[in-house]
């Protein structure tokens, strides 16, 4: 499914003589940073919106690839998350158009931790990256790239607010994941995940988990041994229903995120405050 990103930060003005730049986002994630970085100098399609939709598991579609063949600039997760966008541009090839792999540029491969979105330092260094080729492939807009730059962190001074509340008073507190999608956050967060690695990351890659770690994990949960789960909603299997259900027979607090921007239509900062917030909640009440 294919919708245009929309972006909350304002405040950066309107452009004169507005060159407008193509842009694809293979994630909706990465497509609303685009959005609200490029404002009305960009037109941003993001590919993987779907809540029902695993980016992992994605089939392009000929809308998408017509999409890409026509972009200007293309923003890819990389880490092996997306290959299929990798596929897209293969059959395409195009000299002029720009590239971005967050992956790449944060220096992760194929079998690390693909889930960069949830790691605040990451977003900060691709807002940085999205910047920078904006302005090369609009070098008359560079005066307004830069003021959308301050109006889209000004949008996320709520969320760095919400980062600094939990760290200072939740930091060492016993979590749970179905999956690697919170590992990020948490180390960010300074959050004792005790998930065993091998459980998340069979999970995460579409895997059973070994036998050792699922029974650890169920131990785990029965003892109450963590303040709360974190549950992927958007890979959710017969494995990881029963323990969800587990922890919330055992009184574990369960928050619910996903991996792209739920309703698709919210800005990136909408939805992240949104999570922060459940898990924020979660948080104090866990363990009691």
């Amino acid at each position: 499914m294919l919708t245009t990103a929309c972006g909350a930060a304002s405040g950066a003005g309107t452009p004169a003589q507005s060159r407008v730049v193509d842009v694809i986002a293979a994630e909706n994630f990465w497509g609303s940073l685009v959005s609200q970085l490029g404002g009305a100098r960009v037109r941003v399609i993001s590919i993987v919106t779907h809540p029902s939709t695993d980016p992992h598991d994605y089939e392009s579609s000929a809308s998408a690839a017509r999409d890409v063949a026509e972009a200007e600039y293309v923003i890819q997760n990389g880490a092996g998350y997306d290959d299929w966008m990798g596929k897209l541009l293969a059959a395409s090839p195009n000299p002029a158009r720009r590239v971005f792999t967050v992956g790449s540029y944060l220096g992760k491969r194929p079998g690390d931790n693909p889930h960069l979105w949830y790691n605040p330092d990451y977003v900060t260094a691709a807002e940085n990256h999205i910047e920078a080729d904006l302005k090369a492939l609009d070098p008359g807009g560079k005066a307004y790239f830069t003021a959308r730059r301050k109006a889209t962190d000004a949008a996320f001074a709520g969320i760095r607010a919400q980062l600094a509340q939990i760290r200072s008073t939740d930091a060492g507190k016993p979590v749970a994941s179905t999956e690697s999608i919170v590992v990020y956050l948490a180390r960010y967060l300074r959050l004792n995940l005790i998930t065993p690695p091998a459980f998340m990351n069979a999970v995460s890659e579409g895997n059973d988990p070994p036998a050792a770690s699922v029974a650890e994990m169920t131990r785990q949960l029965s003892a109450r041994q963590a303040d709360v789960l974190v549950y992927n909603k958007q890979t959710a299997t017969a494995l990881t229903t029963s323990i969800r259900e587990l922890a919330q027979r055992n009184h574990v607090p369960v928050v619910g995120v996903t991996e792209t921007i739920q309703p698709p239509g919210a800005s990136f900062e909408r939805w992240f405050s949104g999570e922060l917030t459940a898990l924020r909640r979660a948080l104090d009440g866990g363990g009691q």
